[in-house]
């Protein structure tokens, strides 16, 4: 289905809210404070591995439903065995691989949330003195702190459909144009509230922390990210756009606003002007690694690890909490949503177990085939 320019980005607003994000939540999650060993690098018989394939095989033969979707592909890490399967095609009908690269959107903002808690470890940021003390900005001069952006009660808005409109128009017109953070944020027009508000999902908090790593650490953002966290957790298939390309195979999409494909994902401007909120492009193996490295403590220190992953409602820092929706153990991750690419990171240290499901398709209902991807697992977990 082609959809309006206007509902492009829109979506892109919305990141990580579709799928169940709305949900009440469960009781107050446990601090994922523990430490994993090297991810199993063992793999699974084949007997064992059909009955995962067979979750993906399921999703692309039903792909106009809610929890369908034209091509997925799919990963699992344990501490014994790991795991890898696509099913389906993109956009344009290209078979899809596991190492296919797609836009992972909100998944980037545990990326960005893992730097800045390093920044805060090294005593380079202090969580709890306000943005503004770092990045001079309409958006920051309410005082909220740093923390607060992280955990998005900071008051700071989200784009509006109005703004996300205006935006739409500005990337049709120049599809492959570099967006800068400045004017991303400059997008924003609905009002700042206090800080400490209730809990209101902000892409330009993400922003404005991307601009935080890159004026405490005099580094692009790209560089950093990949210095202090690709790299050391062995990442070798993610892209910080619009710095890096995503690498191939690329899985293509049909973005109207975006026009012919670039080599970014979904093209250059929409790439930069989201890159600290919803700018990672990576495979299912990638996002899964990130997944087990990061919960697992083996990137951060494990207290760093739990102050994300606090906390009674629907966020933490930078982590989405989901106390009970994928069985009774606390799960973190991430969702990610474009107008063709869904995605769903959950990592459950209970049972030291990272799932990682993208979608070749946007507005899908992700929470439902990964549910049914674990259900699968479950049984093969030693």
């Amino acid at each position: 289905m082609v959809r309006t320019g206007v509902a492009v980005l829109l979506v892109l607003g919305l990141v990580g809210c579709s799928g169940g994000g709305g949900q009440p939540a469960g009781p107050p999650s446990t601090p994922a404070a523990v430490s994993f060993p090297d991810p199993g690098t063992g793999a699974l018989d084949p007997a064992k591995a059909k009955v995962l394939q067979d979750v993906l095989a399921k999703v692309v033969s039903m792909p106009d439903i809610e929890s369908g979707a034209r091509g997925v592909t799919a990963a699992v890490v344990t501490d014994q065995w790991s795991w890898s399967g696509a099913a389906g095609v993109d956009a344009r009908g290209t078979k899809l691989v596991p190492t296919s690269s797609m836009a992972v959107a909100s998944i980037t903002k545990t990326f960005v949330a893992s730097e800045v808690m390093l920044l805060a470890k090294a005593k380079k940021v202090d969580l709890d003195a306000p943005l503004s003390t770092y990045v001079k900005h309409k958006l920051t001069a309410n005082n909220a702190t740093v923390r607060q952006h992280l955990s998005m009660t900071s008051g700071v808005p989200n784009y509006s459909p109005e703004d996300y409109g205006r935006m739409d128009k500005a990337i049709a017109a120049a599809p492959g144009k570099h967006w800068t953070p400045e004017q991303a944020l400059s997008y924003d027009s609905a009002p700042v509230g206090p800080p400490n508000s209730p809990y209101n999902y902000s892409n330009p908090s993400y922003v404005l922390l991307g601009l935080l790593i890159e004026k405490v650490t005099g580094q692009p953002l790209a560089a950093v990210l990949r210095r202090d966290l690709a790299t050391p957790a062995g990442l070798q298939h993610a892209a910080f756009q619009d710095t890096e390309k995503p690498q191939a195979p690329v899985v293509a999409d049909a973005n109207p606003a975006c026009g012919a494909p670039d080599g970014y994902l979904p093209c250059r401007a929409i790439a930069s002007l989201s890159a600290a909120n919803a700018g990672l492009a990576a495979d299912a193996p990638t996002v899964a690694r990130w997944g087990y490295e990061l919960y697992g403590g083996r990137v951060l220190p494990t207290e760093l690890v739990a102050d994300m992953t606090s906390g009674d409602g629907e966020y933490g820092l930078g982590t989405m909490l989901f106390s009970q929706q994928f069985g009774t153990d606390p799960a973190y991750g991430h969702r990610g949503d474009m107008p063709d690419h869904s995605s769903l990171l959950i990592v459950i240290p209970a049972k030291k177990l990272a799932i990682a499901l993208l979608l070749a398709d946007g507005n899908k209902h992700v929470d439902t085939t990964m549910t049914g991807l674990l259900t699968a697992v479950q049984p093969l977990l030693g």
